[in-house]
């Protein structure tokens, strides 16, 4: 029988461990699956040949927020040009409200609810051999009664009704009315060692991120996110862990995303993790982590401060600093702990830290996400993420959004609009905060530049809002930019009616065109020079000199004024251009930080320090 799970990921590097955890567990059971994985970038006629050209049997999909729409698209054509094939999905997005999903989508047989391993299984094993089987014995399903799922295919269709709470939730087999639809009890989580290693063949996993899980469950009950939904939190042995890991180093994959809720809960399980990791790194690979920063003991704090730079990067999730928002979602942490773990952390300058803040939560007015924003900016993470409020069906804000007057997309990923404390005006300024943090902030590709604007500004919030409203203005949003066009448009912001409203001063335009072209070579040797740099380049006799001794490096004369600044923002050990009007920077890049991937940057001290011909004077 061929049985085909199939993934549509968000984009080609991610992969879907959900389709090969239940293709191991299959595996184990004896059972032969297919799994084929697609992106919702691809054009959903290509994907529609590919599934149909596999001749499925039974066809399964993995169902999340960023695919489900695709996947409705998908399902809807399968259906009738394989009318003998049981389609079934699984996954979160489907997981909730299942009773009204399928009788919205007449075309799919049922559904996975819940922890999928075991279920899978047996459904796959009912299909096999269902000779003295019943459906109705399979715990986790939520399908289409047989009788009605043949008027469905022959086109009789069903009535869309909505069903009560009542009917919704009941525990064991319920029917609604005795008609539709089957309920099944629910299963009972599986425990975390019983399920097999996926990645027996990393093939198919080139130049992609290998997501892994040691544990499942989270500890806290935050009302925004699924993950507090299951109550039972459950480890993987730490020495199977360590078997599965050591795989992963062998075959030098670059980066292993851990998808634990909160991954540093167990002092005794993350210690024995991270131990092992650093006894058997090899200068490879990358691993994620997503843990709670109030949590890191003094001893873990000490030991992640050991690690070899890039070994390990941490996401946060903070998602504001009002107190009221934070006790409304039931979440507790310790906001100076918090502070205190990351400024150490980012002292130790060996670990990536990515922090994250949502807009829309309740008691979260548009001031007082200014404020969360500003105080997390403050810790300068890596990298600063802006999400928006996703209402999830199933969560707890979803089933109390009406006391929150909060208003989400009709359609995935069912995006905060408007709350109590937010209009939707405001949502829209902060979209454009966001979108400016990520093209300014979080790409790396900015960071003296927007030091320089920041130290003008009265705040760092008020400088994003302030591009984004030039970017609305000057209609910026609805173009795409090269890299250079983007620093380009910095000038032009920095001279601005938008900046005027929000700088203290202005910093002096012959220092932010050198930001800018200090920022550009720091990451590329560019081919093309800066239309904004500041002079010509360095002479051929100079350019010789250095060259010969490495072929990834480049030359760049820098003011006095500029080195100055530079000075306080990037620790230079010595002030080389003292008493002159400037110095030559060696930019070599055959040594970049492993965080970061910015060249190392060297003053020349034995080069002369005259300013070439069209370069700024540098005196005072």
């Amino acid at each position: 029988m061929k049985i085909l799970l199939t993934a549509v990921n968000a984009k080609y590097i991610h992969s879907n461990l959900a389709v090969y955890s239940l293709r191991a567990c299959a595996k184990k059971r004896g059972l032969s699956v297919d799994v084929r994985e697609f992106t919702v970038n691809q054009p959903a006629g290509h994907v529609l040949e590919e599934i149909y050209l596999e001749q499925p049997e039974i066809l399964c999909f993995s169902c999340y927020i960023w695919n489900i729409t695709y996947i409705e698209g998908l399902i809807r054509d399968l259906a009738r040009l394989l009318p003998q094939t049981p389609i079934w999905l699984g996954g979160p997005e489907v997981s909730f409200e299942t009773e009204n999903f399928l009788l919205s989508h007449p075309e799919v047989t049922g559904v996975m609810v819940g922890e999928g391993e075991e279920t899978f299984c047996e459904l796959m094993s009912f299909y096999e051999h269902p000779e003295g089987k019943n459906l109705e014995d399979i715990r986790g399903l939520v399908f289409r009664r047989q009788e009605f799922a043949a008027e469905t295919a022959a086109g009789d269709g069903m009535a869309e009704k909505e069903m009560t709470g009542k009917e919704m939730t009941g525990k064991g087999t319920d029917i609604r009315a005795g008609r539709e639809l089957v309920r099944t009890g629910e299963r009972e989580p599986m425990a975390m060692d019983d399920i097999p290693f996926p990645y027996e063949d990393l093939e198919h996993f080139s130049n992609r991120i290998i997501y892994y899980e040691s544990s499942r469950g989270c500890p806290f009950s935050c009302s925004y996110c699924l993950s507090s939904v299951d109550k039972c939190l459950r480890f993987r042995s730490t020495d199977l862990v360590k078997r599965e890991l050591q795989f992963f180093i062998d075959h030098r994959v670059p980066q292993v995303k851990f998808v634990d809720r909160t991954f540093n809960c167990n002092h005794r399980h993350a210690m024995e993790i991270w131990r092992f990791i650093r006894e058997r790194d090899r200068g490879v690979t990358n691993f994620h982590f997503e843990i709670s920063a109030d949590l890191l003991t003094e001893e873990e704090l000490a030991f992640l401060g050991t690690l070899r730079p890039g070994l390990v990067q941490l996401e946060i999730g903070v998602q504001s600093v009002n107190e009221r928002t934070i006790a409304q979602i039931h979440r507790h942490m310790d906001l100076t702990r918090v502070k205190a773990a990351c400024a150490q952390i980012r002292r130790g300058r060996n670990i990536h830290q990515h922090l994250d803040l949502i807009a829309g939560l309740p008691e979260e007015d548009f001031e007082s996400f200014h404020r969360s924003f500003n105080e997390i900016y403050e810790l300068r993470p890596d990298q600063l993420q802006l999400g928006f409020l996703k209402v999830l069906k199933g969560s707890y804000i979803y089933e109390n959004r009406k006391s929150y007057d909060l208003l989400s997309g009709s359609l995935p990923p069912y995006e905060v609009l408007s709350t109590r404390w937010l209009s939707y005006r405001e949502v829209i300024r902060l979209k454009q905060v966001e979108e400016m943090v990520e093209v300014y902030y979080n790409s790396g590709q900015f960071p003296a530049s927007m030091e320089l604007l920041e130290r003008a500004s009265e705040d760092a919030f008020l400088l994003y809002d302030a591009m984004g409203d030039f970017y609305r203005e000057r209609g910026y949003f609805d173009m795409s930019h090269s890299r250079a066009r983007r620093c380009e448009i910095l000038l032009e912001f920095a001279s601005s009616r938008q900046f005027a409203g929000v700088c203290r001063r202005r910093p002096e335009e012959e220092i932010l065109r050198q930001t800018l072209t200090f920022d550009i070579y720091s990451r590329e040797n560019a081919k093309a020079r800066p239309s904004f740099a500041l002079g010509p380049p360095p002479s051929r006799e100079l350019r010789r000199k250095w060259e010969e001794r490495g072929k990834s490096r480049h030359l760049e004369w820098f003011t006095r004024e500029f080195w100055r600044f530079l000075e306080t923002f990037g620790g230079l050990e010595e002030a080389v251009w003292q008493d002159r009007p400037g110095a030559w920077a060696l930019f070599d890049y055959d040594s970049r930080d492993p965080l970061n991937r910015r060249a190392r940057v060297t003053p020349l001290k034995g080069e002369p320090g005259s300013a070439p011909d069209g370069c700024g004077s540098g005196t005072d």
